[in-house]
């Protein structure tokens, strides 16, 4: 087991749109995998994106349950439908100790390639897809704060500046 370093705001690597992976090494991802999710469970985390352990690949791990049958490695994911939209508090493990209510749809359609390189194609609502939302911003050089209006962005980023430096 190999925890890595999560990357912290305003780190540049998390403004960056991650490099979809081309040849597929599938042992290299499978420990890079196991040890996004070993990471991703010290830190109370439902999802890690790459680029938040400061590798700009596009490949995610989430489980939105905790339990080991449910987790799901996304390589060069894409979200393909949308439907309906809803808030819900979302916080960040690269913006740790700050959340806020975030829109974003209800049901998505994702597809990716999984640690065997198959693609596949999932349909997810609720937890799930909110999940994958987050990530998939991650992976495209976006976080939560960046979906919120100017004022509640700027309050949010001051408190956690704050709390950078006590």
């Amino acid at each position: 087991m190999s925890i890595l370093k999560i990357v912290k705001y305003p780190d540049k690597v998390l403004k960056c749109k991650a490099i979809a992976l081309e040849d597929i090494d599938a042992s290299l991802i499978k420990v890079l995998a196991k040890d996004m999710f070993d990471t991703m469970y010290l830190n109370d985390g439902v999802g890690l994106a790459a680029n938040q352990i400061g590798i700009s690949k596009q490949i995610a791990v989430m489980n939105p349950t905790g339990s080991k049958q449910d987790e799901i490695v996304l390589i060069n994911p894409e979200i393909t439908k949308k439907r309906g939209m809803s808030k819900m508090e979302e916080g960040c493990l690269s913006l740790p100790g700050i959340s806020s209510e975030v829109k974003r749809a209800n049901e998505v359609e994702v597809k990716f390639m999984d640690l065997e390189g198959n693609y596949k194609h999932l349909k997810l609502k609720g937890l799930p897809a909110r999940i994958v939302q987050h990530e998939l911003d991650h992976l495209n050089g976006f976080l939560f704060v960046d979906r919120l209006n100017f004022l509640k962005r700027k309050t949010l980023l001051k408190k956690f500046g704050k709390r950078g430096k006590a």
